[in-house]
């Protein structure tokens, strides 16, 4: 090396410039920036579902769904538990219907988290709602998917024979979370229980220290990973390279769809009033999370949440925690002809994915819904209307960016074309959960009814509907009115 030489650092890399595209332009233009594997081998998606929705009694019927307003937790109804508002749902839809009682045979509810005093919801909705006692109840958890699981499976027992008409839905109420103490503390009241005599139960208790008593936090988070949702979608949105500005766009527009739907009537025409404890004289009619008056402009003023450094997911562009209970009616086609019912729709098709939760959680409808449309044989620009499950406005945004990019049909997908670009006038036209709310276990059903009521006021005949859930999971539904 000469004499006088010396090392010279290379010159930095130049800064990426900052990400302001619209929603429109991450979908239509920037999908290939979604992120996937490395070109390969596709990754291989278990994909289950059911392919021929037909039995020997037909098709599976959505006759009618209702369900109770999407609440803000820890407001209206923070005395009401996930029983109370499931029964809510089922009983104003059993009497929509004027459906004889005798006729339902079987009851299946979605929760995430269910009453510790009462864990079998779907039995509990038949004691609740004076139902005849011969039903069977059936409780089922898959997280966000939760009420479309307890669909799903009314589906199956309807093709099998098994019913021919079945109450289904789900609930959640998070206003009424339990909490729980360390292990120790948990441990030492067992023993407690367990004592015979005074010296002992105080020989136990001295065991405790004040710090055993602390209660532990309930989290939204993943068991395996440690994340929570939010976390993850804001990972989502980092690893897809999606804008501040898209999600604030998406959140507007559920907002202000939603607030149209309500004033019009078509959101409040799904909704069965509810009149909480302790007085039960004032009744709750609407979604009390709707803002009509949000703009991109008070949007944007809000400060990140999950990275308050770096992140963009706010309060504003996430679903929020909300209480609320669902319920629907299934029934086989050929029953509900004899009935005299004319359903809402049908169930065409459905698929449920799994992916690795620390890869790209929420993306599991990107995998789910194409399978969905291949087992109905449809594409997308087939079906009329797409409701999507809002978790957060970064996680409908990186399943649209999937759903738009060749390069994530190709690598993720093994497929030559992608699924294509959703159209946002045929998107959530009524709003969705940012707006509305998000009561995990109820969403599911919530999603379906919404989308049925409005094919049926368009006069149109074809939906696909798409729910993200915890642990990885995606799910995929199309329904048809004809």
């Amino acid at each position: 090396m000469p004499e006088n030489s010396t090392l010279e650092a290379p010159p930095p890399a130049p800064l990426r410039p900052p990400n302001i595209a619209s929603a429109l332009e991450e979908v239509a233009e920037r999908a290939d920036t979604v992120w996937t594997r490395e070109a390969g081998k596709p990754l291989k998606v278990e994909v289950s579902g059911r392919r021929e929705l037909k039995g020997s009694r037909g098709r599976v019927a959505i006759v009618d769904g209702c369900r109770t307003p999407f609440i803000k937790s820890g407001t209206d109804f923070q005395s009401l538990d996930v029983i109370d508002l499931a029964s809510i749902a089922a009983a104003e839809l059993v009497a929509r219907l004027a459906i004889d009682p005798e006729e339902i045979g079987l009851s299946v509810f979605g929760v995430v988290v269910p009453a510790l005093h009462a864990p079998n919801l779907g039995r509990e909705v038949v004691f609740r709602t004076s139902l005849p006692m011969r039903i069977p109840g059936v409780t089922v958890n898959l997280a966000c998917a939760s009420s479309t699981r307890a669909i799903t499976f009314g589906a199956g027992a309807i093709l099998t024979g098994e019913a021919d008409v079945i109450l289904a839905g789900g609930a959640e109420s998070l206003s009424n979370v339990p909490i729980q103490f360390s292990r120790k503390a948990a441990k030492t009241f067992v023993d407690l229980s367990r004592a015979k005599t005074l010296p002992q139960k105080v020989g136990t208790l001295s065991k405790l220290r004040p710090a055993d008593l602390a209660p532990v936090a309930p989290a939204i988070a993943e068991y395996t990973t440690g994340q929570s949702m939010g976390e993850s979608a804001e990972k989502m949105a980092k690893e897809n390279d999606i804008s501040r500005r898209a999600q604030d766009e998406i959140a507007l527009l559920s907002h202000h769809r939603a607030a149209a739907a309500t004033e019009d009537g078509r959101l409040t025409a799904q909704i069965a009033p509810a009149f909480p404890p302790p007085g039960y004289d004032k009744a709750v009619t609407r979604d009390n999370g709707i803002r009509a008056d949000s703009s991109l402009d008070a949007l944007a003023k809000l400060k990140p949440v999950f990275d308050k450094r770096y992140g963009s997911l706010t309060a504003g562009n996430s679903s929020p925690l909300t209480d609320g209970g669902s319920a629907v009616i299934l029934m086989s086609e050929e029953r509900a002809k004899a009935l005299g019912y004319t359903p809402l729709g049908y169930i065409r098709s459905y698929a449920f994915t799994a992916l690795n939760p620390g890869d790209q959680l929420l993306q599991g409808p990107a995998y789910a819904a194409p399978a969905a449309l291949d087992a109905a044989g449809l594409k997308l620009q087939d079906v009329d209307l797409v409701e999507m499950h809002e978790a957060f406005a970064a996680q409908i945004l990186s399943n649209m960016k999937a759903f738009a990019s060749k390069k994530f049909a190709e690598r993720e997908l093994g497929r030559a074309e992608p699924v294509g670009v959703v159209d946002f006038e045929r998107f959530n036209v009524t709003g969705g959960s940012i707006a509305i709310g998000h009561p995990f276990g109820a969403t599911g059903a919530r999603v379906v009814t919404q989308l049925l009521y409005e094919l049926r006021r368009r006069g149109q005949n074809l939906g696909l509907l798409t729910i993200c859930a915890a642990g990885g999971v995606g799910f995929a539904m199309v329904v048809e009115r004809e």
